[in-house]
C-alpha cells in the first residue's frame, strides 16, 4: 500500500486546485484513473477526505488535445471546503493514501515533527512516521544483523542496548516509538502491585517518557498483549503511562484490513500528553493480491523449494481434508497438522512459522516476499543472509496499518481538539482490574 504527501499551493486557495504532481504515475495508474484512450475518461474517484462528511466523487482531467492526464483536482468545491475546515494554508502537507481501486483518503499532516524509534529492528515503524513527514533522530536496537539492514537503509548507525543508555542523552522529540518486547509482569503483578514495571524493557520507555515529555508515543505488540496474566500485563502498562500523564488509545488491528495480504493481528496503544480526540483509523475498501506480492518461481533460490516428500505429503493432507486450491496462494500447516489454503499469509514469525509456511504449496516465501507482506517497498535494501532477513521481517511491522495510524495521530495533533474525558482508559475486559487501579491512584494522588 502507498501513500504520498503533497503541499498546498495557492491555487488551493483560490481555485480549488489540488496539485497532485508530486505523487507521480506510479500513484495514480492509468488502469485505476482512466487515461488518454477515450473509453477510459470520466471514471470516478472515491475520495475519503478528513473533516468532509461525505465521500468525495471526482476524477483527474485530461488534456484534450494530446490526453495526457493533467496531475490535479481542479474547480472542485471540495478542496475549498477540505482547506476551511481542516484550517489549512499554502504550504500546508497532506498525506494522500491509496484504499481502494479509485478510492483514496486524504488527511492534513501535522507539521515537520521528530521522533525516536526504539527497539527499532529493521526500521518499520520509522518509515510509516517518515511518511507522514517525521524525522527521525535517535534510534535503538540490539541485535546486530538487524542493526546492518538498518544502516544500509536509513544510514543510520543505531544505538545499542536501550538499557545503558541514560534517558538525558536522547535527544528532544515529539513522538516516541517503540515496538517493546513483551516480558511476563507476573511476578511484578504479584508481589509488588499494578504500578511497578522495574526489571522490565517497558521501564525503560517510562524513564524517556518521564525525562524527555514527548508530546505523544505509538507502541506496538503481540495480540495477546492485552490478556497476558490475565491483563495485569496490559493494566500495569497502561497505569504506568497514565501516572506519567499520558491519555491512551488501545486497539487490536489487522493487516488484513489495511490492505495488506497477511492475517496479522497487533496491539497498539497511542498516547497524547493532552486529552486529544483522537480515532483509530477505518479499514481499507480492499487489499492487494498474492500476485503482487510473489515473485516468480523460476526467479526464487532452489534452496527455497520445497523437497518432493514435503509436496506430496501437504498435497495429500489437503486432499484428505478436502480444501479446495487456490493460485496463487499460501499454504499454512498449524500445531495440529491441518492444512489451510488461503489467498493470504498468516502471520509472519521470526522462527517458527516460516517452515509451515508454503507458496502454492511448493516453496517457501522469499526475503523480498516477506518483506512485501510487512508493506516494505522494493527499494528497500537486502543485505543479510536469507534466514536473517526472513527472522527480520517476521519481527517487523504491518507499514500501512501503522501509516494510517500516524495520519489519526497527526490529525488529533493538528485539530487540537480537546476531550473531557479520565485518564484512565476503561477497557471491559479488565473491569475489576480498571476499579482497582483508579482507587489506587486515587490514593497516590492523595
Amino acid at each position: 500500500m502507498e501513500s504520498r504527501v503533497i503541499e498546498l499551493t495557492l491555487a488551493a486557495h483560490k481555485h480549488g486546485n489540488l496539485n497532485l504532481s508530486l505523487c507521480g504515475k506510479g500513484f495514480f495508474p492509468v488502469e485505476t484513473f482512466g487515461g488518454p484512450t477515450a473509453a477510459d475518461k470520466g471514471k470516478d474517484i472515491k475520495i475519503e477526505a478528513e473533516g468532509l462528511a461525505e465521500v468525495v466523487k471526482t476524477d483527474i482531467p485530461t488534456e484534450r488535445k494530446t490526453g495526457r492526464i493533467r496531475w490535479l483536482f481542479r474547480h472542485r468545491s471540495w478542496v475549498k471546503e477540505l482547506v476551511r475546515v481542516n484550517r489549512l494554508s499554502t504550504g500546508s502537507k497532506l498525506l494522500l493514501m491509496r484504499v481502494g481501486p479509485a478510492q483514496y483518503r486524504i488527511t492534513p499532516v501535522w507539521r515537520e515533527f521528530t521522533f525516536i524509534d526504539l527497539f527499532a529492528g529493521i526500521g518499520g515503524l520509522r518509515l510509516a512516521l517518515e511518511a507522514v513527514g517525521g524525522e527521525c533522530v535517535f534510534s535503538s536496537e540490539i541485535d546486530a544483523l538487524a542493526k546492518e539492514t538498518y544502516r544500509a537503509n536509513f544510514g543510520d548507525e543505531s544505538a545499542g542496548d536501550i538499557t545503558k543508555i541514560p534517558p538525558e542523552s536522547i535527544p528532544n522529540h515529539d513522538i516516541l516509538l517503540a515496538g517493546f518486547p513483551c516480558q511476563s509482569f507476573s511476578i511484578i503483578g504479584n508481589r509488588k502491585g499494578f504500578s511497578e514495571t522495574r526489571g522490565t524493557l517497558f521501564f525503560n520507555i517510562e524513564k524517556i517518557l518521564r525525562a524527555k515529555q514527548p508530546l505523544g508515543f505509538l507502541l506496538e505488540n503481540v495480540k495477546q498483549f492485552r490478556t497476558h496474566d490475565n491483563g495485569r500485563t496490559y493494566r500495569t502498562v497502561i497505569d504506568s503511562l497514565q501516572r506519567l500523564g499520558y491519555h491512551t488509545n488501545t486497539s487490536v488491528l489487522n493487516a488484513l484490513d489495511y490492505g495488506l495480504p497477511q492475517k496479522r493481528e497487533r496491539t497498539f496503544i497511542v498516547g497524547f500528553r493532552e486529552p486529544l480526540a483522537f480515532e483509530f483509523p477505518s479499514r481499507f475498501k480492499y487489499r492487494l493480491g498474492l500476485e503482487a506480492i510473489l515473485e516468480s518461481d523460476e526467479k526464487v533460490d532452489p534452496k527455497l523449494i520445497a523437497s518432493e516428500y514435503i509436496r506430496g505429503k501437504r498435497l495429500k493432507r489437503v486432499k484428505k481434508q478436502g480444501v479446495k486450491v487456490m493460485y496463487p496462494s499460501i499454504w499454512h500447516e498449524n500445531k495440529g497438522g491441518y492444512i489451510g489454503v488461503h489467498p493470504f499469509s498468516c502471520a509472519l514469525r521470526a522462527n517458527a512459522s516460516y517452515n509451515y509456511l508454503l507458496v502454492n504449496g511448493y516453496r517457501r516465501p522469499t526475503g523480498r516476499e516477506c518483506l512485501r507482506l510487512q508493506g516494505f517497498p522494493d527499494r528497500f535494501r537486502i543485505v543479510v543472509p536469507h534466514a536473517a532477513i526472513r527472522a527480520q521481517a517476521g519481527n517487523a511491522v504491518a507499514i500501512p496499518v501503522v501509516t494510517a495510524i500516524a495520519a489519526r495521530m497527526m490529525v488529533a495533533l493538528q485539530r487540537r481538539q480537546l476531550v473531557q474525558h479520565s485518564l484512565f482508559e476503561k477497557t471491559p475486559l479488565l473491569e475489576r482490574s480498571y476499579q482497582e487501579d483508579r482507587a489506587q491512584a486515587r490514593i497516590v494522588a492523595l
